[in-house]
Formats: C-alpha cells, sequence, structure tokens
C-alpha cells in the first residue's frame, strides 16, 4: 500500500527531527574526540576550532608514557575479567530461583531483591572491614570482589530464565542428563541474550569504578582509569586536550562494546520482562 504524500512528508519531518536530535546528543562525545587530537595550544583557541588544525596524538602518547595509564588501563581489565566470574554464579542463582522448588524460596528471593534498595554507599564500610581482615585491601582482587555479586543481576537472570519451557529441562532430565549438564548444556546457550545484557553491564560498572577502588587501594599502581584521570588535574597544569584523550580512552570502549552488543541487549531485555 503506498504511502500517501501526507504520510511522506510527516516521515520525512520525523526523520529530520530525529536526525537534528541524534547530532545535538552526539556533539559533546565528538567534540571530545576531536579535541583530543588537538595540540595543547590550538584547545585554548578563542574561539575554539571543532577540527583539529594540526592534529597530534601527543596526548595519547603522555598518557602511556608520562602518566602510567597503562598501568591503570591493565588494572580495570583485570577488575573487570574478576568480575566476569560472577556472571557464572549469579545465573546459577537465577536458575535455581527460576526452576527449583525449594523450602524458603520465597523469602531468599525477597532478600536478594531487598539489597535493590540498599544504597552501595551504606555497606562500604562493613566490605571494607570484611575486607580488610581477609588481608585484601589494597589488592585488585580487593577491588573486584564486592562486584561478584549483585541482586538486580540476579533479578534479571531469573526473570529470563523464566520464561525457558519447563517442559524442556524435564525432557533432558528423563534422558538422564545431570542438572549441571542441562544447565551448561540448554540454559547456558539459551539465555545468551541476558549474558551479553549483564556483561555489558558488569564491564559498564568495571570499567566506570571510581569511589571503591579510590577507598580500597593505597597504593597508586593499583588505581583504575577512573581513578586516574580524576588525578590529571593534580598532576600537571590545565590541559584540557589531555584531558579529553583521558576521557576518550574511558568512553570509547564502552560505546564499542555498546555497538557490538546492542542487538542481543535489546532481546535480553525485552524477554527479561523489563522496560
Amino acid at each position: 500500500m503506498n504511502a500517501s504524500p501526507a504520510q511522506r512528508t510527516l516521515t520525512i519531518m520525523v526523520a529530520v527531527a530525529l536526525a537534528i536530535g541524534a547530532l545535538i546528543t552526539a556533539f559533546p562525545f565528538l567534540w571530545m574526540l576531536l579535541a583530543s587530537f588537538k595540540p595543547q595550544r590550538e584547545a585554548l583557541d578563542f574561539p575554539p576550532t571543532l577540527l583539529p588544525l594540526a592534529p597530534t596524538l601527543e596526548h595519547y602518547v603522555t598518557l602511556f608514557v608520562q602518566l602510567d595509564f597503562g598501568r591503570y588501563l591493565v588494572n580495570t581489565l583485570l577488575v573487570v575479567a574478576i568480575s566476569f566470574l560472577g556472571l557464572l554464579i549469579m545465573a546459577m542463582a537465577g536458575y535455581g530461583f527460576a526452576k527449583f522448588e525449594f523450602r524458603g524460596r520465597r523469602w531468599m528471593f525477597f532478600l536478594v531483591l531487598a539489597t535493590m534498595m540498599i544504597p552501595v554507599q551504606v555497606t562500604m564500610i562493613p566490605t571494607f572491614l570484611i575486607l580488610n581482615a581477609m588481608k585484601l585491601t589494597n589488592t585488585l582482587a580487593g577491588i573486584a570482589l564486592p562486584t561478584l555479586v549483585s541482586g538486580f543481576n540476579i533479578f534479571l537472570f531469573r526473570q529470563f530464565m523464566s520464561t525457558i519451557p519447563d517442559e524442556m529441562i524435564e525432557a533432558a532430565r528423563l534422558d538422564g542428563a545431570g542438572e549441571m549438564r542441562i544447565f551448561v548444556s540448554i540454559i547456558v546457550p539459551l539465555a545468551v541474550p541476558i549474558f551479553a545484557v549483564q556483561a555489558v553491564l558488569t564491564f559498564i560498572a568495571g570499567w566506570n569504578s571510581f569511589l571503591w577502588p579510590l577507598i580500597i587501594a593505597n597504593d597508586q599502581k593499583l588505581y583504575t582509569l577512573s581513578v586516574g584521570l580524576s588525578l590529571l588535574n593534580q598532576q600537571l597544569a590545565v590541559n584540557p586536550s589531555l584531558q579529553m584523550a583521558a576521557a576518550a580512552l574511558m568512553v570509547v570502549p564502552m560505546f564499542v562494546v555498546f555497538v557490538i552488543f546492542q542487538r542481543h541487549i535489546v532481546q535480553g531485555f525485552t524477554l527479561s520482562g523489563l522496560k
């Protein structure tokens, strides 16, 4: 059915409005990325220019050679890698709450949901005391361990796995499959969308971690990228291009990860019943 001229005009107007909105939204990101390639003198010019007149990579070199951002990057990646181990634990918990009947299940799940109502800042002191008693302060493990389990992530896994048909699991049990084999061979492949959602959320949380690494780590060699970024103003005189380069180093990887997993993220949230 062909659209009428009025409908085509409306479609074009909506498309133009969306394009303008997208451009306005993306402009700060574009400015940050382009400014990171400007020499310091050019970044301070007035009126400012959008495109760098003399592009340079000196600020990225400075970050990794003089300011030890290479170590901060490795620390951040290690924290994220340790946090990823918690995905399997939370997936098992979500599967248990979704598909197993046991005494106290409802109350235990209620307690998991109750943890979502407690601000993270409230639990920082007891968490610090526990890790200090375990001699894990000032370690990468101490930075990453509190992120292994999250009530919201368990809830998300449980909501998704509730949509998996019970008949499929019962058929596997009748064929002699054990619970671990069912989980690995059936549940995990079906739960790829929600694993993608959780992986992105875990990556973002680990990548952006600032307050907890600042509290738990006394050694600057254990700082993450976000903490290193906050130290730039203290380490050097004001250099907008250097700050934009560090900000780009923080933002671009998250943008790339989101673009890669965007389809799975939408599918995972849709099937989990969340909006």
